[in-house]
């Protein structure tokens, strides 16, 4: 990452924030509030957090206009200090631009079809038929199938595996070790063995998307997996074969979607969250972490399912008084 430098005025004026303090201090990086010093920017979004700020000795903090009223130092006031951050945060910390060209260690086929401005990291291997647009970046051992496509200015940052019948859209960011595109879980029972089914569906991935580490997506058995604009997920996540999920959606950790499952538009899903397969989500659903979805949800909401941990005493009482409450309502 390549650091710029801008003065607290810039700051306020590009992205609409109240300033008080010196226009002409400036910033180059970011920092939390404790291990902030001269030339960083923090920021206050959490209220747990907020007994740190008197102690800060960063240039500037980003937060609301309530909690300005008790900083020590230069304040840049907006009524969402995280998106804020985001934001200044990319400004500070740009991504230094790849330098076009294909390594030579990389495996090009002839008959790929690349732009002028794309990047091949060492030992990418990227086979017959694949298109790649203007400024793609293809990082170390990734490896492209035969008529893979990958959209403007998407970035595959390291071991990157996309098969062949992967359409990856533009701006979209895939992290080391992910694996798109190959075959779900699909087998049929033939008296006590299986049968492997053939996973003949694509996957379609829209316009800025991010996908985590580790992160697994399936074709489809028949039809397309299909993850649409802005999608965001985390590390290790599993999206089984057929499903959707909707536009701005994001997604936490170690969950794991079984085939089939649309999930809808502007969903929040937790960490470790596990989706029953053939199920619909509506739009605007969030999800705490931990819970199991056995069944449709038809209405946007909040949703849970685990308890959380509680002192193991406490937790057999739980379970014993489950047991009687079961035995009594069945006689």
């Amino acid at each position: 990452m390549e650091n710029g430098e801008y003065s607290l005025g810039e700051l306020a004026v590009r992205f609409g924030m109240q300033l008080r303090g010196d226009p002409d201090l400036r910033v180059a990086r970011v920092a939390t509030l404790l291990g902030a010093d001269s030339g960083t920017i923090s920021f206050l979004a959490n209220p747990r957090y907020r007994r740190q700020l008197g102690a800060t000795r960063a240039t500037a903090v980003i937060l609301t206009e309530e909690d300005s009223r008790d900083c020590p130092v230069a304040a840049l006031i907006d009524p969402n200090p995280y998106l804020a951050y985001a934001r200044i945060a990319s400004m500070l910390h740009r991504a230094q631009p790849a330098t076009a060209g294909i390594h030579a260690s990389a495996v090009v086929s002839a008959d790929a079809q690349l732009a002028a401005t794309v990047t091949i990291g060492p030992l990418a291997v990227v086979e017959a038929g694949v298109q790649l647009d203007d400024g793609v970046y293809v990082g170390p051992g990734c490896i492209l199938q035969a008529g893979a496509s990958i959209g403007a200015h998407t970035r595959l940052t390291a071991r990157v595996s996309v098969a062949g019948a992967v359409r990856i859209g533009r701006r979209c960011i895939v992290q080391p070790g992910a694996v798109i595109g190959y075959d779900g879980f699909g087998f049929a029972a033939d008296r006590g063995a299986w049968v492997k089914v053939p996973q003949v569906g694509r996957v379609r991935i829209g316009d800025d998307v991010e996908i985590g580490a580790n992160t697994s997506i399936d074709c489809g058995a028949i039809d397309d997996t299909v993850i649409e604009n802005g999608v965001k997920l985390d590390n290790q996540i599993q999206v089984g074969h057929n499903v959707t999920i909707g536009e701005h959606t994001a997604i936490a950790a170690c969950t794991g979607i079984s085939g089939s499952t649309t999930i809808g538009r502007r969903c929040m899903i937790g960490g470790m969250v596990g989706f029953a397969g053939h199920l619909t989500i509506a739009d605007d659903v969030a999800i705490t972490g931990c819970s199991l979805v056995s069944a449709s949800i038809r209405r946007p909401g909040s949703y849970s399912s685990s308890m959380p941990t509680q002192e193991s005493r406490i937790w057999r009482r739980m379970v014993a008084n489950l047991r009687r409450l079961a035995k009594q309502e069945h006689g």
